[in-house]
């Protein structure tokens, strides 16, 4: 029995299998959606806050 799950941007019932191309998307057009969100930042993954080298040889 192939594995269902739901098109992260609408939510619609995908198969998840070879045969669909946008897998996890229902389609293109939900695949660039999402493309275009991470492109405008809507989407960020959590991490630490980089630090300054150069302001650890100050200290």
């Amino acid at each position: 029995m192939p594995t269902v799950v739901d098109c992260p941007t609408c939510g619609k019932k995908v198969e998840w299998s070879e045969k669909n191309k946008f897998r996890p998307f229902c389609s293109e057009r939900c695949k660039q959606i999402d493309l275009g969100a991470w492109a405008e930042e809507k989407y960020t993954i959590p991490g630490a806050i980089p630090t300054d080298p150069l302001e650890e040889d100050k200290q």
